[in-house]
């Protein structure tokens, strides 16, 4: 016998949905926390580009001081030699594009190995010949040496080399002969002898090859028979420097560059031609800064560079200032 069982009725809470007061807690909710993660996310971005721009600029600024610190650290040396180079100016012209101050003799740049080291201080001394165009601001800096090993392959024609002995040095232009094949002849000088790369540099404040509005420490270099213009590090706005020389009492003093060719109100030295083979140290400062603008920051720093005070720019690019003292070997 079938028993009949009446449809229950089901609760009306049951198949009830959300209120529209539920559903609009639901949204402001979910748009309070999508907003949160959209802070976040924007606050990790810009914490990323501010690290980005951080090592750019500890890159661009330690490479361009390691690399002025190797070179100082051979300014001046000549080799097997402590010797003048003996080599007339005649023998060795025509220069390209040689870098010449006012009434000097064309050639007197690159025979003029004895001095090491040389600076300007907040200006272009070559404005006529090698540094017409580039230079923005700050010093510029000269410094001559030979390379740091003999020469154990073929001259190359053109360019310039050093024949160092203990007696004697002598620069001359390669013809393509074998190491101490060609001139000049040492006569009289003692063994051993050898023939070493003359390399010459004159750095200075330009701006980056690709993009004319980042700043850059560039240099002009003896390339073959000529200075040829090269960069050295992007992103370098500035560059001080001084030179260090030994007072009365035995204590290294540091003289903007003007200090040491004399021509300043210090007193101390004698100015002579030989001034600067007495300095026995280089203090050096370098600005770098970010390659772009950064929105919502503001430079409004000054930076104590030797005699320079440089800044505030208060603008939206980030800066960071490198300092050493290098101590000269040769």
């Amino acid at each position: 016998m079938n028993t009949y069982k009446p449809a229950t009725r089901s609760s009306p809470h049951a198949a009830a949905g959300f209120s529209l007061v539920e559903m609009m807690i639901s949204i402001t909710l979910g748009m309070l926390i999508i907003a949160a993660l959209v802070g976040v996310l924007i606050s990790n971005s810009r914490s990323a580009k501010t690290n980005d721009r951080s090592t750019e600029l500890q890159s661009n600024g330690r490479y361009a001081l390691d690399h002025l610190q190797r070179e100082l650290r051979h300014a001046g040396y000549r080799g097997y030699t402590w010797s003048e180079p003996s080599t007339p100016i005649t023998a060795i012209t025509p220069i390209t594009n040689e870098c010449l101050g006012a009434s000097a003799a064309a050639g007197s740049f690159v025979t003029n190995l004895r001095q090491g080291i040389w600076g300007a201080n907040d200006s272009n001394p070559y404005s006529g010949n090698c540094l017409n165009v580039g230079y923005v601001r700050g010093d510029v800096l000269v410094i001559r040496h030979v390379a740091h090993s003999p020469l154990s392959t073929n001259t190359t024609n053109g360019t310039f080399y050093f024949r160092s002995s203990y007696a004697v040095g002598e620069i001359f232009k390669g013809t393509g002969a074998a190491p101490l094949a060609g001139a000049p002849t040492l006569t009289g000088a003692p063994t051993p002898q050898a023939d070493f790369q003359l390399q010459e540099y004159v750095y200075y404040i330009g701006s980056d090859d690709n993009d004319a509005t980042i700043p850059a420490l560039r240099r002009r270099a003896l390339v073959g028979s000529g200075m040829a213009d090269e960069m050295v590090a992007s992103g370098i706005e500035q560059m001080q420097v001084q030179y260090g020389r030994l007072d009365t009492a035995l204590n290294t003093r540091y003289f903007n560059a003007n200090g040491i060719s004399g021509s300043s109100t210090d007193t101390l030295f004698t100015a002579t031609s030989y001034a600067w083979d007495e300095v026995n140290s280089a203090r050096i400062w370098l600005l770098a800064r970010t390659a772009r603008s950064e929105n919502g920051y503001s430079d409004t720093r000054t930076y104590a560079m030797g005699d320079l005070t440089y800044g505030p720019m208060n603008d939206n690019f980030r800066r960071q200032l490198f300092t050493a003292v290098i101590q000269l070997r040769n």
